[in-house]
């Protein structure tokens, strides 16, 4: 597995897991959340961007 892949898994094992989402924009929120709580407890920096549309 590459690294992204870890982390996703750990992410839908550790913070998502078991959670039920009414809509997309319930699991994005729930993803970034889940994100900078890993972050946070490992120390990491979170930044986020936007891509570009068009």
């Amino acid at each position: 597995m590459n690294p992204i892949e870890l982390e996703w898994q750990h992410l839908k094992e550790d913070e998502i897991a078991g959670q039920m989402f009414e809509d997309e924009l319930d699991l994005a929120y729930a993803i970034m959340d889940g994100v900078d709580a890993r972050g946070q407890r490992n120390g990491h920096s979170v930044e986020r961007f936007r891509f570009k549309h068009g």
